[in-house]
């Protein structure tokens, strides 16, 4: 289990499994421009995993994929994961417990299992359409050229959608990169 208070200090040059990526402001990647990515495994060998957690396609699983219709997930939101195995479906199920302060990840489980927690009203279920995926070193190397912020999971930051939790999660650990928020995507328009 993730303890987000373990991390008050996360240091930028190692990646812990379970904080969050927030990418540059400068990042031009389309695949990561103002992304958020729960790293869900790194290690130096094998590389680097993640999903990204606030581009949701604005459908649910019954309506990207009609067998699901009758299914206890049918009403279950989608997330654009990531660029690999983008048609690849991913269940995940998460939670905060806040006497512990601590984060639970069910990550890549089934659908039985994703239906039965489900049915629990703490944790948050979704499915992810691909994930994000580095080869080793290359996550440490977007890190030393800042392509990369490293955040604690903060709840209380990860409740708005789309770019409003990168916003959150940006201001929240560098409140300095204001001003490269607005900064339009074409400069002659400014």
């Amino acid at each position: 289990m993730y303890d987000p208070r373990r991390h008050s200090s996360v240091d930028t040059s190692s990646p812990v499994v379970g904080t969050l990526l927030v990418a540059h402001p400068s990042m031009k990647d389309p695949n990561f421009h103002r992304t958020v990515v729960f790293l869900a495994a790194h290690d130096q060998v094998n590389g680097s995993l993640g999903l990204v957690m606030n581009r949701p396609m604005d459908q649910t699983l019954s309506e990207s994929d009609p067998g699901y219709a009758s299914s206890a997930l049918a009403d279950l939101p989608l997330y654009h994961g990531g660029p690999v195995a983008a048609e690849k479906l991913i269940l995940a199920a998460w939670r905060w417990l806040e006497d512990t302060g601590t984060f639970q990840l069910y990550f890549g489980i089934d659908g039985e299992r994703a239906a039965s927690l489900g049915q629990d009203p703490s944790f948050q279920v979704a499915g992810f359409m691909g994930h994000a995926g580095w080869t080793e070193g290359q996550l440490d190397l977007e890190l030393e050229q800042n392509a990369w912020l490293l955040s604690r999971s903060l709840p209380e930051l990860m409740c708005c959608g789309r770019e409003e939790v990168w916003r959150n999660l940006l201001l929240h650990e560098q409140p300095e990169m204001l001003l490269l928020l607005d900064v339009p995507e074409d400069p002659s328009l400014n």
